[in-house]
């Protein structure tokens, strides 16, 4: 039986693909200009198809899933609500990912970003995840949902307690 007050949706994390992170530039005659990354929406929607299949086979829910495209520019709306019934991406969001060494709330991993399943790492991992129990947290709205890995690559997320939640920066 479903329960409502369960989130019981799939996170899928692309991985970074490296001619992603470099800024893209369009050559005129007069000028060099920097161009603005595109969201690949034949990527997106082949992540899609397979989160929904996924998602079938492990009795998830099918209205929807939720996409992160860790190989954009954490400045752009990367974060992708994919409806399963109209197989199209509904809602874009900005995510932020983890700081590793670095000092929270800055840029400075924002074009090349590391991700890591180690505990104390303090980066994100990458894969698929279910969304689990709901929390009080110290940042945003103050609500936190626990994330449970699914994949070899984010198998110690709960350990890691790495949660999805609200950010003010």
């Amino acid at each position: 039986m479903r329960h409502s007050f369960y989130l019981l949706f799939l996170i899928i994390i692309s991985g970074c693909q490296k001619e992603n992170l470099k800024p893209n530039f369009l050559v005129t005659t007069d000028s060099i200009t920097e161009s603005k990354p595109v969201i690949n929406i034949s990527k997106n929607e082949q992540k899609g198809k397979e989160a929904l299949e996924f998602c079938k086979t492990k009795d998830f829910n099918t209205d929807f899933c939720i996409l992160i495209d860790m190989s954009l520019h954490s400045g752009l709306k990367r974060f992708f609500i994919y409806d399963f019934n109209k197989n199209e991406i509904s809602q874009k969001y900005l995510v932020g990912h983890g700081c590793g060494k670095r000092f929270w709330s800055f840029d400075f991993s924002k074009d090349n970003p590391s991700f890591s399943n180690e505990d104390n790492s303090h980066l994100s991992s990458l894969g698929k995840y279910r969304l689990g129990e709901r929390g009080y947290s110290n940042w945003g709205v103050n609500v936190k949902y626990l994330m449970h890995g699914l994949d070899e690559t984010n198998s110690n997320a709960l350990k890691r307690i790495i949660v999805f939640h609200s950010w003010e920066k």
